[in-house]
């Protein structure tokens, strides 16, 4: 298998180190590929697909979210639909600034039916539309995804980006830093190739789950020194994927809480 980067929409970076960058993601461009493999969530209910024989190309899992919180993560998506497996997640953004909707790319096709009956169910103090949406509203989202990422980082204003950038400048290294935005299916190779620059192992990267057992879209990375780890800080905001990276200095303590909450 092959390591895909996504670069301008529809367009793919080729690096051949035997995987993919977001391999679920990946498979969304495939026409030919199918998203009915083993799932970590075992529930023929859920998963079972009604296009075994007849050749019919089945459709595409997604539906789009309304009314989002402003402070919504991708953990938080995952827990509104709970029980369902959530292959990506993707913040609608304008100008930078979140817009309050989502896609959300589910397992398989039947699943759409149960995330509806989420619909106007409430996140938080608001309630969330969930409705179908097509492949190319998708794509679309991606590509400006991408385009926002270079021109801006999302979820933040202007103003925040800049307060934020300078406590992490004077921030005090402690050779750790605690990643946040990747995507679902990124493992610690992934992270490895992210900080290709510096020395790490896999044993140096953490992984963080929620309390289902799931990713959390975090992960923890210890460097060989803060040296290292004030310089890694150079690749805050850069894409792993589709995905941008924010990156923030942290400490053994806070490394060994989030590690615990996941077991």
């Amino acid at each position: 298998m092959s390591m895909y980067y996504r670069g301008n929409f529809g367009r793919f970076d080729y690096f051949d180190d035997g995987r993919e960058i977001g391999p679920k993601r990946q498979r969304l461009f495939d026409q030919g590929s199918s998203f009915y493999g083993a799932s970590p969530v075992s529930s023929y209910m859920y998963n079972a697909s009604p296009y075994p024989h007849t050749g019919q190309s089945p459709p595409f899992p997604l539906v789009r979210l309304r009314g989002l919180p402003f402070n919504c993560t991708e953990a938080d998506v995952a827990e509104f639909f709970h029980g369902l497996d959530i292959v990506d997640v993707l913040f609608v953004h304008t100008d930078g600034k979140f817009t309050g909707e989502a896609f959300c790319v589910l397992g398989y096709p039947l699943q759409v039916d149960f995330a509806l009956q989420r619909n106007r169910q409430s996140m938080g103090r608001r309630y969330v539309e969930v409705f179908r949406s097509k492949r190319q509203d998708y794509y679309k989202a991606i590509a400006n995804e991408v385009s926002e990422t270079r021109g801006g980082s999302p979820h933040r204003s202007m103003s925040r980006g800049k307060s934020s950038n300078e406590r992490k400048d004077s921030a005090e290294h402690t050779g750790i830093l605690r990643l946040r935005g990747l995507p679902f299916s990124a493992g610690k190779d992934d992270v490895l190739e992210f900080f290709k620059d510096f020395e790490l192992s896999e044993d140096s990267i953490h992984i963080v789950f929620n309390s289902e057992g799931r990713p959390s879209g975090e992960a923890y990375v210890e460097f060989a020194n803060a040296e290292d780890s004030r310089a890694a800080m150079a690749k805050d905001r850069m894409t792993l994927g589709s995905r941008y990276i924010e990156l923030f200095v942290s400490t053994p303590d806070e490394l060994d809480e989030a590690v615990s909450r996941g077991r």
